[in-house]
């Protein structure tokens, strides 16, 4: 007898863990939930905020001064293009370069083909 009954408060006592278990995960759900998206959001703002300053920002002050030196650049300027070719400048145009590569070789460039200017003639 003593059995039956302790096997009958055994099952409430299971019967209301489960209800209160089951309350509880109830309010856990809701409040991780209401702050999900925001913890969601909140790394993903970090993580471009670093992309931003460490590779982004770098890349267009370096574009930059690459357009101000070729805005810059004057027939005698020796140069290197973005498919390796050095060259000097024999003659500028709006929209290109003539380089001189070898003794009679000529060569129209575009100014978007520049990649930098050979520094070693200036040494």
């Amino acid at each position: 007898m003593k059995r039956a009954a302790a096997a009958a408060g055994s099952s409430e006592a299971t019967g209301e863990l489960k209800r209160h278990s089951l309350i509880l995960t109830d309010h856990t759900f809701l409040f991780q939930s209401g702050a999900g998206g925001l913890g969601f959001l909140i790394p993903m703002v970090l993580v471009f905020g670093v992309f931003y300053f460490l590779l982004i920002r770098p890349q267009q002050r370096k574009q930059r001064e690459l357009q101000a030196t070729i805005a810059e650049l004057k027939a005698g300027d020796k140069v290197i293009t973005t498919g390796g070719i050095v060259g000097v400048i024999t003659a500028v145009r709006d929209t290109s370069f003539l380089i001189r590569s070898a003794d009679k070789t000529i060569l129209e460039i575009a100014r978007t083909a520049v990649a930098g200017v050979d520094m070693e003639e200036q040494k």
